[in-house]
């Protein structure tokens, strides 16, 4: 039997997308077999054992994408499909004040689905560029003077990774330990 896990995200600047593409190579090293695709792209959760969600949090709110994901794939999810979330959160400060700020945000806009259980929720440091900020963000001139920052800390990220095929439970009982 074949375990696939798909490994969706909305990204907008690019940032979330390569932390998508850690948690894929780091849960393929496991011996997973992984589907990486963007959000918008997903027609059907059919036949995955497992889902990796990723979104950024963007003016105290979680990308769109990510909350019409969860609403249009409820009811598989409520199913017994497990499923693990990821946002992007801290951009230019590193104060623990300021994360947990938005690990509450996050917790905010995740209770919009009361019906959501996932087996793991891990915020990230985000990533920042003021040069390639768009419209609306490049009218704020706050935000253009943020200096660029980069607060993703990989080996936490592949540590995080690493225990989700435990939480998944998508490893079977034999002596090999290898997953199905």
């Amino acid at each position: 039997m074949s375990t696939l896990v798909l490994v969706t995200y909305a990204s907008s600047y690019g940032s979330t997308q390569e932390v998508a593409e850690v948690v894929a190579v780091t849960l393929r090293d496991q011996g997973v077999e992984i589907d990486l695709q963007p959000i918008r792209e997903v027609q059907t959760l059919a036949d995955y054992s497992a889902v990796v969600l990723g979104a950024p949090l963007y003016m105290f709110h979680w990308h769109k994408d990510a909350r019409r994901f969860l609403s249009r794939y409820q009811s598989v999810l409520t199913g017994g499909l497990p499923i693990a979330i990821f946002a992007g959160g801290p951009i230019g400060d590193s104060d623990e004040k300021v994360w947990q700020d938005i690990r509450e945000n996050l917790d905010q806009e995740l209770a919009k689905f009361p019906w959501l259980t996932p087996v793991s929720v891990q915020l990230i440091g985000g990533k920042f560029d003021p040069a390639e900020l768009r419209f609306p963000y490049s009218l704020l001139p706050a935000l253009r003077k943020m200096p660029a920052s980069d607060l993703r800390d990989w080996p936490a990220i592949r540590a995080w990774a690493s225990g989700l095929v435990e939480k998944f439970q998508l490893l079977d009982h034999t002596p090999s330990g290898k997953c199905f």
